[in-house]
């Protein structure tokens, strides 16, 4: 158990939000915006301070929100990034080399997918996707070059959800690494390492920051692995400024409250959504009729706001839902205390083959909803109005 001064517990999440782990007990409440790239250090022989500079990330706002962030998710260190692609970028450069393979899942963020599947092959190093449905899948596939297995929990943007733990074991077994991305889930949520992730990833744009005005990445596992992707944070540069990082505390600040009126909204409107006609698929995993809701019963503490739906009247009528939406808005992004809607197919995954779409779960007619912490029941009239507008 983590301890504060005079030994108080610092143990729960929400409270592991608010306070650093080593918070202290005089000075300000709220840490200030330390806006210097660099500090006075002597650089001679013998010298035993830290060579601080803001392009290695740590700056004391971004250390703040690094400590914060590894406590949450129970690792020994973090470190946080310019965004969400530049710390899977980083984290995916500083575990491979020319020659390397990286097995991943099929289910991916559209640009992960591209970083994985187009980029890291000009550096030499070949991937595989595979069905993780599959119980072998991800063994079938390993190879004497394989170093990383890569996966999203739950993934962008079906919400499916497949159990880390037999991956986990096949990773150790083999001395690879497993790197889970779980964004969608937050460490209110879901904590990949309990499970056996070596590294956990984030988009903290997304619900860390919660108030959708910053860009931030997050980076979190041993302390070994991190200072390995902090050497690529040198060398390519995606530093997280001073004043984002000090956003990215403040939105920390709230992410308890936040995330469980999230989860209880998206739940709500869930099961809303499966009553209306016009409606052909609810896709929440704390619904009944979510193909792995028993795996999110077993390991997830909330079902999270994400969920996505399916309409009858397929592209034509996802469009027309969506623009008749006065509350709920069209964006491309999510995870912030306002509802956003967007469709895959026009954004995290457009330039995939529709065929591709289809086989990862998201035909025309898709619409992803990210749930805010509006009152349920004005987001359920937004909802009706679309609906009565596709219908």
């Amino acid at each position: 158990m983590m301890k504060g001064p005079k030994g108080t517990p610092r143990d729960g999440l929400s409270t592991r939000a608010v306070h650093p782990p080593d918070g202290e007990s005089s000075g300000p409440v709220i840490p200030p915006i330390v806006q210097s790239s660099t500090f006075f250090y002597g650089g001679f022989p013998g010298d035993t301070g830290d060579d601080l500079y803001a392009r290695y990330g740590n700056n004391p706002n971004q250390t703040t929100v690094a400590r914060k962030l590894a406590a949450l998710e129970g690792m020994e260190e973090a470190l946080v990034l310019g965004s969400g692609m530049a710390a899977t970028a980083m984290t995916l450069l500083a575990l491979l080399r020319n020659g390397d393979h990286l097995i991943a899942s099929r289910y991916l963020y559209g640009a992960t997918r591209r970083l994985i599947t187009e980029e890291l092959s000009r550096r030499g190093i070949s991937a595989t996707l595979v069905d993780p449905e599959s119980g072998r899948g991800w063994r079938e596939k390993l190879e004497s070059r394989t170093r990383v297995l890569f996966m999203e929990l739950p993934t962008n943007p079906t919400l499916r959800l497949f159990d880390p733990r037999p991956v986990a074991k096949l990773a150790e077994e083999e001395g690879i690494f497993l790197v889970v991305d779980a964004t969608f889930a937050t460490p209110l949520n879901l904590r990949p390492g309990d499970l056996g992730a070596d590294v956990v990833i984030h988009s903290a744009t997304k619900y860390l920051g919660g108030h959708s005005d910053l860009l931030a990445g997050a980076v979190c596992s041993s302390r070994g692995l991190v200072e390995e992707v902090r050497e690529m944070l040198r060398l390519y540069g995606p530093a997280l400024d001073p004043h984002a990082a000090w956003l990215l505390d403040r939105g920390l600040r709230t992410l308890g409250i936040r995330v469980a009126r999230q989860n209880e909204n998206a739940l709500a409107l869930a099961q809303w959504f499966q009553e209306q006609p016009e409606v052909e698929k609810v896709v929440y995993p704390g619904l009944a009729s979510h193909p792995d809701h028993p795996l999110a019963r077993e390991i997830m503490e909330g079902f999270g706001g994400m969920m996505g739906i399916q309409l009858a009247g397929g592209g034509k009528a996802a469009d027309t839902f969506c623009k008749a939406l006065t509350l709920a808005h069209i964006a491309p992004s999510l995870g912030g205390v306002e509802t956003l809607v967007s469709q895959p197919r026009y954004t995290s995954h457009r330039g995939l083959p529709v065929g591709e779409l289809g086989r990862m779960g998201i035909p025309d007619g898709y619409v992803r909803i990210s749930v805010g912490i509006e009152d349920v029941d004005d987001l359920r009239h937004d909802f009706q109005k679309g609906l009565e507008a596709a219908r």
